[in-house]
């Protein structure tokens, strides 16, 4: 299982949220770039980072702090936030991003999920956030009627195969994983899966190890001291 410590960026800075309120807004460290070096030095393979500013505005706001991280560190990105067209996951793929992270677009747009599957095939993730099993959009703050697995299904049915699903009334609170979602989830579709969403110490690495997923998304878990990632790095 990979683990992705994870890099949230709003106002320039690296922040956590409390189950995706952005009035919850917690400043984590100053300059997402060192950060990015500090996960690097620990012995991190991949790194997550969602560009909070874009995911509200619908478009990308810190191209030029992402595009920093990606020429200071030798390991690879997956990016996530206000993507929501073509040319903007071409850009972003052409300047190094690893793998682009749709969510609000792959609700509302399956022919831009279609489109960017058939350039970039792996390169291209889909972010389910959840509440209440529906799925969420716009950073979270719009909730759809479409259900998780429902959407799950139909992304896999159309060539996804990676998905990053988060129950957003887990996120940031160290409480823990929704392990039920993830293990309906993890039932129901065949793509790999990584977990986001309120790890909040080693033992929930473990435990989601051992539930055969594909990754781990931490941050606030990091921040905290909760976790010591080269110690989860060696599991």
């Amino acid at each position: 299982m990979i683990i992705f410590p994870a890099i949230d960026i709003k106002n320039r800075k690296c922040v956590r949220l409390y189950k995706g309120d952005f009035d919850t807004t917690e400043v984590m460290a100053e300059d997402p770039v060192e950060v990015a070096k500090k996960f690097e030095a620990a012995g991190a393979e991949y790194l997550h980072i969602v560009d909070l500013d874009g995911a509200q505005k619908g478009v990308i706001e810190n191209i030029d702090i992402i595009e920093n991280i990606i020429n200071s560190i030798n390991i690879p990105i997956e990016l996530g936030g206000g993507i929501r067209d073509i040319e903007t996951i071409n850009s972003l793929i052409k300047k190094g991003v690893s793998r682009v992270i749709l969510g609000t677009a792959a609700l509302n747009n399956k022919d831009l999920v279609l489109d960017a599957l058939k350039k970039h095939k792996e390169k291209i993730a889909i972010s389910i956030d959840a509440k209440n099993e529906l799925v969420a959009i716009n950073g979270w703050v719009n909730l759809s009627e479409v259900n998780y697995i429902d959407f799950a299904k139909e992304m896999e049915n159309i060539g996804v195969g990676t998905i990053i699903f988060t129950d957003i009334s887990k996120d940031g609170t160290l409480k823990g994983p929704n392990y039920e979602q993830l293990t309906e989830l993890n039932k129901n579709v065949k793509c790999n899966i990584i977990a986001s969403g309120g790890i909040k110490d080693i033992n929930d690495i473990i435990k989601l190890k051992e539930m055969n997923l594909y990754g781990a998304i931490t941050g606030k878990a990091i921040y905290s001291g909760n976790i010591n990632l080269e110690e989860a790095l060696k599991l």
